[in-house]
């Protein structure tokens, strides 16, 4: 079975024990399933890679919650205050991914990045073309694309 699947059943055992199906309860529950699991860890050894993969998918969220932010603040700037300060631009972005569960997560959090939008993706899947609001620098917006966005998600699905 896979792990993540025995971690939520752990979590509705959680909650099963507890009495209360909540979101809190379901949480808690998977929190003490992940700890279980790790005290049984030396047990099973193929369960390492369950905990790294775990941590970068976390990882993969909290960095992709703070791009949302921080990139969210120069479009509210541009949108309230007179005049218009963006330059928009269409960026073609070769890719590093490879697999299709990568491109489109890179292709999902581009586009729900406020700012950037993404357009298409090449016929050999080795370019992704997308619309930025702030165009002025197309290096440094493929620069980001390939040091962050597409080194968060080739580790969260490798």
């Amino acid at each position: 079975m896979n792990l993540f699947a025995i971690n939520i059943v752990l979590a509705f055992a959680w909650v099963a024990l507890t009495g209360g199906l909540t979101l809190g309860g379901l949480t808690t529950g998977f929190l003490v399933g992940l700890g279980a699991m790790w005290l049984v860890r030396p047990l099973f050894p193929h369960t390492g890679h369950y905990f790294l993969r775990l941590y970068y998918w976390a990882r993969l969220v909290v960095m992709f919650v703070y791009e949302l932010v921080v990139s969210s603040l120069p479009v509210t700037k541009d949108v309230l205050t007179p005049g218009q300060f963006s330059r928009p631009a269409l960026i073609a972005v070769p890719l590093n991914v490879t697999t299709d569960l990568q491109i489109t997560l890179l292709a999902n959090f581009i586009s729900l990045t406020p700012g950037t939008l993404t357009l298409d993706v090449s016929e050999d899947r080795k370019t992704l073309y997308i619309h930025a609001m702030f165009g002025d620098e197309p290096d440094a917006i493929r620069a980001q694309i390939r040091d962050r966005f597409e080194v968060w998600v080739r580790e969260a699905t490798e």
